[in-house]
């Protein structure tokens, strides 16, 4: 893919309207310094010089749209606590609608907090509890979903089988996707074995597509015959056009059901700082790419150029236009 053609497609981003559902976090993160070993017990001592909290899991992937297009809502769960005050906040301050978010005061807000030191991720604590919507919750979300429907281009469904993402919410979904014509690309996680019949591209990452489709991961690189008994499997599983598997230092693998041969993309990082939201890039990426009429290899080529450039930052970090172009003309140079 030429600049000039990304150039088109990012200009092309900014009318698109999606809307990113599944379970919603606030991340937080303690910056500080190590300089001794606890006498209480050998871990390093943290001191705190600040803190700082950004919307994490799914509200994470619509902060990722949001540089690139006006038009971008979450829909969850969230508490209604402190934790659920501050991450509405989060994204209100970032233009994101939250209207669709319900809050239910039996749901406890998810929080993930890490601990980072001289650069380097020390701990991370983690506050939640997995709750299955109700009845009513999944009515509640399919009412939202049908009001907003004849104005969004895609549904991401953003899965990190913490309870929202349930087969008859899916199902629902699916259903007015199709009658309303409105693409649909999931981040599954295999520890909730989702049909995905809708979708039209689905982003493992390596160890989930592995787990799915019950194949024992090798080490080291995954040949194209391993890579094809994946996407069989996969394929027939969830029933998808396309499949991209992002594959760490390897880069993205995008497999196309009407084509045979694997599309490999190597790396665009030039460091690796933090991978924490990297997945989250690269699945609103691709999305976004695909609604403005980019080919499923182009989307993934974008969708690979902006994780190169996010993992090369510290927390749950996001990226510009301006950065995914200067990562596209040299400004992130391939692994060797």
């Amino acid at each position: 893919m030429t600049t000039d053609r990304l150039r088109q497609l990012i200009a092309s981003f900014e009318s698109k309207r999606i809307l990113v559902i599944g379970d919603i976090m606030l991340d937080r993160f303690l910056w500080g310094n190590v300089s001794r070993i606890s006498p209480e017990a050998p871990v390093p001592v943290v001191e705190v010089t600040r803190e700082s909290s950004y919307p994490g899991g799914a509200a994470n992937v619509a902060r990722n749209l949001v540089p690139f297009c006006k038009s971008v809502s979450v829909l969850g769960i969230a508490g209604t606590g402190p934790d659920a005050v501050e991450l509405l906040e989060l994204l209100n301050q970032q233009s994101i609608d939250t209207t669709a978010v319900i809050q239910n005061k039996a749901h406890r807000t998810i929080v993930k907090t890490r601990v980072i030191a001289q650069s380097q991720q020390v701990v991370r604590i983690d506050h939640e509890e997995r709750r299955q919507p109700s009845a009513e919750d999944i009515a509640g979300v399919l009412v939202q979903l049908e009001a907003r429907m004849d104005s969004l281009d895609a549904i991401i469904l953003e899965d990190y089988a913490k309870g929202l993402i349930t087969q008859e919410l899916v199902d629902g979904i699916a259903a007015l996707a199709e009658k309303h014509n409105v693409l649909i690309t999931v981040d599954p996680n295999p520890k909730n074995p989702i049909l995905w019949k809708a979708a039209v591209a689905i982003k493992p990452n390596r160890k989930e597509a592995f787990e799915a489709a019950g194949v024992v991961d090798p080490s080291g690189n995954v040949d194209d015959a391993m890579l094809g008994t994946l996407a069989s499997s996969l394929f027939g599983k969830w029933g998808t056009e396309a499949l991209l598997i992002t594959m760490g230092d390897h880069g993205m693998a995008l497999m196309e059901r009407q084509s045979a041969e694997p599309y490999r993309i190597p790396t665009r990082a030039k460091e690796v700082f933090d991978v924490s939201g990297a997945g989250d890039t690269a699945i609103a990426l691709f999305t976004l790419a695909l609604t403005a009429g980019a080919t499923t290899r182009e989307a993934a080529e974008v969708s690979n150029l902006a994780s190169g450039v996010v993992v090369g930052k510290i927390g749950t970090a996001t990226l510009t236009a301006d950065e995914l172009v200067a990562a596209a003309v040299g400004g992130v140079e391939p692994l060797s």
